[in-house]
């Protein structure tokens, strides 16, 4: 396993890192556990969630995927092999929201217990908070790094603008800066990150976490009409992929995943993997053999032609 250095941090990840948006919605504790041990018994390391997490599922308030990691790795004694990565700054309630110094500074001691570690190794800014001074942000994070607390910070869901306003002002104050970014970035969801945020992680090589890397699941194929919709939790949202260019990815992705004799998913994961300047990108498995096919794409090198074809099929 070759892993990356995240942005010019210290932080060194697996080119795979598990999305822990499933635990606590579609994973139960005992089959998240599993899950977990399975990752980083293949030699992967780097495990995101967030505090939010997984707030939208009946009966949950949030937390649950926190404490559902903290429960496991104190139970298997793996946090010296984990790089553990959460967020700040979603909507929780009216008191718990946003990028304020306090709201921070309270956050993240909630994370720490539900995580029962004591710190965390990539803090993450969930959603731009435009009430908060950007240095007030920047300040609360450098507190918590000296602290012991945090070791690396990053950004998620921020506009190129508010990026670059955040990392002239870490530079203005010389304080730590976001070393990562996760946008939204996948084979069919190319162009505002490859025209917003590319030119920006090239210049200040940032680190880059994709979410959504497998489209909610439509480039695993699994998907090929309405029909298909009930397979998952996730399938309502699906339809906005299924059209011309959506069905020309998928017809591209079988031709490559059968000369490879993987899948769908592999593919659409290996061609993000070979994208310049992508450190690892955030996928979910409910079933081990759904993590196998995740796994497989560290193991795929794709040849010119074949990213080529991707390329053209997903053009935009």
């Amino acid at each position: 396993m070759q892993f990356k250095k995240l942005g010019n941090s210290e932080l060194a990840v697996s080119p795979l890192c598990f999305g822990g948006n499933v635990f606590g919605w579609t994973l139960d504790e005992a089959s998240s556990f599993k899950i977990l041990d399975a990752f980083t018994d293949q030699g992967l390391n780097f495990i995101d969630t967030a505090n939010s997490y997984s707030r939208w599922a009946p009966g949950n308030k949030g937390g649950e995927s926190e404490t559902i990691i903290g429960k496991w790795l104190k139970n298997s004694g793996k946090r010296d092999r984990i790089v553990l990565a959460t967020k700040v700054g979603s909507n929780l309630s009216p008191e718990q929201k946003g990028l304020s110094r306090k709201y921070i500074m309270q956050a993240v001691e909630e994370s720490l217990n539900r995580l029962q570690t004591d710190f965390i190794d990539l803090y993450q800014s969930h959603y731009d908070d435009p009430d908060t001074p950007v240095d007030e942000t920047l300040e609360a994070f450098s507190a918590l790094i000296k602290a012991g607390k945090v070791r690396v910070i990053g950004a998620s869901n921020f506009s190129g603008m508010r990026l670059i306003e955040s990392l002239n002002s870490s530079e203005r104050l010389g304080i730590p800066r976001y070393e990562s970014l996760q946008p939204e970035y996948n084979l069919y969801s190319r162009e505002k990150y490859e025209r917003e945020y590319e030119p920006i992680i090239k210049e200040k090589n940032l680190g880059v976490l994709p979410y959504y890397s497998l489209a909610s699941g439509f480039l695993t194929g699994k998907y090929r009409s309405e029909q298909d919709f009930n397979k998952s939790a996730r399938g309502t949202g699906i339809s906005k992929y299924m059209n011309d260019r959506g069905f020309r990815i998928l017809s591209v992705l079988d031709e490559i995943a059968n000369q490879h004799r993987v899948t769908p998913a592999t593919i659409s994961l290996a061609w993000l993997m070979a994208r310049p300047g992508i450190t690892a990108p955030i996928a979910s498995a409910t079933t081990i053999n759904q993590l196998n096919e995740l796994v497989n794409a560290t193991e795929i090198s794709l040849d010119a032609s074949s990213i080529e074809l991707l390329n053209q099929a997903s053009a935009y």
